[in-house]
């Protein structure tokens, strides 16, 4: 009695080890795969919910531009071209006048045996939408301008070109002058380029003396433009429409480059 005793202590804790194992395996799995499961989660969180979306460019702020025959006061066509063909002015050719457009005045004062004195005046307007993969209305205008003051400087044929900056007119203006001969007279031109936001304007003023007449002076050709030219930059604003904040800069049809409008003398 006293020997079965102790051997059946010994049978027991046996019988008892299985269990033990069993249990703290069981533990030991369900700890392990939720272990698994947190760091999973944990990693799934850390990833970005989307991607970051790219900045966009600042709309432009002109949609249109005014009529180009209207951005210049008929008192001021009528002071520098008095003898205009038409005081209404002629209007160039355009595939989309809210883009390009244009408008040209020209006269010929014929005094007879005393000589003639002839005019020009044109002026031109082109505007930039924003785009996403081409910059802001501002900024491609600003490119362009850039491009009309090289275009002016290098006009066949002129002689003395000079350059300078102008005050006053729009948000940047630059002012060209030359001489040119042509029609076997000397003509004096002065261009003025200038932006505003999202709109370049280019206006060209020239004139010369005919048989025997005088030359007009650089100065009154350059005040002339300066004029004009301040007028044309300010109708821009005064009748153009601002574009709307939300409007897509990337339109179809309208990221490219507006169509040429017919080419002016």
């Amino acid at each position: 009695m006293h020997r079965s005793a102790p051997r059946l202590s010994r049978i027991l804790a046996c019988a008892a080890v299985p269990v033990m194992l069993v249990v703290a395996g069981c533990s030991s799995d369900s700890g392990g795969k939720d272990k698994k499961d947190s760091s999973a989660s944990s990693s799934s969180s850390a990833e970005p919910s989307a991607k970051k979306s790219e900045a966009s460019v600042a709309p432009a702020k002109f949609a249109a531009l005014p009529d180009p025959c209207k951005s210049i006061a008929k008192k001021t066509v009528t002071s520098l071209v008095p003898y205009a063909k038409s005081k209404s002015g002629t209007a160039a050719n355009s595939s989309d006048m809210s883009y390009r457009a244009g408008c040209s005045w020209n006269g010929l004062a014929d005094k007879g045996v005393h000589g003639s004195q002839y005019r020009w005046l044109d002026v031109g307007f082109t505007r930039f939408d924003s785009d996403q993969a081409l910059g802001s209305g501002a900024e491609r205008a600003q490119q362009d301008y850039a491009k009309q003051v090289a275009k002016a400087k290098a006009a066949e044929g002129a002689k003395k070109v000079a350059e300078g900056p102008v005050s006053g007119i729009g948000e940047q203006a630059t002012k060209i002058t030359y001489d040119l001969t042509k029609t076997s007279e000397d003509f004096k031109y002065a261009t003025i380029v200038a932006r505003t936001e999202n709109v370049v304007v280019t206006l060209t003023y020239n004139g010369a003396g005919y048989a025997g007449a005088k030359t007009p002076s650089d100065d009154d050709i350059l005040k002339g433009a300066e004029k004009a030219a301040k007028e044309a930059v300010a109708s821009v604003a005064s009748v153009a429409t601002p574009a709307a904040a939300d409007t897509k800069p990337d339109a179809p049809g309208k990221s490219a480059e507006p169509s040429k409008s017919a080419k002016t003398s």
